[in-house]
């Protein structure tokens, strides 16, 4: 586990990244390009991947080996959860001179809940060792239910919670820009960029459900979790400006990540009598996924289905 320290210093350098990007290279809302993304998002690997190297250099091979491990399985879902912020956007007509603006901010808001969702599984796991049985049943049943759902269309404008916020909140009827609340008549409004960072919120911590539990099946240690969360997560925006164009070819993503999650969960039933080396582990999701991705380039392209709907007012 961190040290108090680690843990400070750690959450101190990602304040400071927000802050930066939001206060100082995002500054003026733009439309992100290619290059552009390209080129964060391999800044945010070559940061994981030194990170990494710190965590082998300091604390040695094994949790080198979960953060790495972790890292791959939350990157590979968090791709896989692109699809469904391109049909939010799609859904809300979000310009995308303020979408980067959105989710950075979505970011900073994940990054909190992900952190009391870590400390509370952390606590129980440590507590009741019989929870990694429940992760692991879920970690099953999800992958199934991954692998065998049927491809519908996403409506995210029917969230009860957005609903209950376009009902109850005094909301302007177009954007203002990137601006979450304007005044108007001395009171104040949310605009609907507002209602779409909840719609945004509340999709990563569904989608949190997932990731957490089969991280938790690899390692223990809430340090290395809560690490390899944020890093792929901070990663999350400049891959999403690099992929949104090249989604529809990554067709049996899923497929891989539902065989990643049985795996994981499958591992946990096995712990018991068998604890499974980090290595290999590592050498199975990479493999799974790199099939997956490998059975995507060579298939044709399949554009990703993402339905116009009516703008936010």
């Amino acid at each position: 586990m961190g040290t108090l320290s680690r843990w400070i210093f750690f959450n101190i350098f990602v304040l400071v990244a927000i802050a930066l990007d939001l206060g100082v290279f995002h500054r003026r809302p733009h439309k992100i390009n290619i290059r552009e993304a390209a080129l964060w998002s391999g800044l945010w690997v070559g940061l994981s991947v030194l990170f990494g190297v710190g965590v082998y250099w300091y604390l040695g091979r094994q949790p080198a080996l979960e953060f790495f491990t972790g890292y791959l399985i939350e990157k590979a879902l968090s791709i896989d959860n692109l699809f469904l912020f391109l049909v939010i956007f799609s859904a809300f007509s979000v310009d995308e001179r303020v979408q980067h603006r959105l989710l950075a901010w979505g970011v900073l808001g994940a990054l909190i809940m992900r952190g009391i969702m870590i400390a509370l599984g952390a606590a129980l796991v440590e507590r009741f060792a019989w929870v990694m049985y429940v992760f692991g049943t879920f970690l099953v049943y999800a992958g199934i239910h991954m692998l065998l759902a049927k491809n519908e269309d996403t409506h995210p404008e029917e969230n009860k919670i957005f609903r209950f916020a376009s009902k109850h909140l005094r909301v302007t009827h177009k954007y203002h820009g990137e601006k979450f609340f304007v005044r108007a008549d001395k009171k104040l409004f949310a605009t609907p960029l507002f209602l779409v960072l909840l719609v945004v919120e509340i999709t990563d911590i569904t989608l949190a459900v997932d990731s957490i539990p089969a991280i938790f099946g690899i390692t223990h240690d809430p340090f290395i979790v809560y690490t390899s969360n944020v890093f792929a997560i901070l990663g999350l925006r400049a891959l999403y400006f690099m992929l949104a164009g090249a989604l529809g070819r990554l067709r049996y993503l899923t497929v891989g990540l539902s065989f990643v999650l049985i795996f994981i969960g499958g591992k946990m039933f096995l712990d018991h009598w068998w604890e499974m080396p980090v290595h290999i582990s590592l050498a199975v999701v990479a493999g799974i996924l790199g099939v997956a991705l490998a059975a995507s380039l060579m298939s044709p392209p399949k554009p990703p289905a993402v339905k116009a709907l009516p703008k936010a007012t």
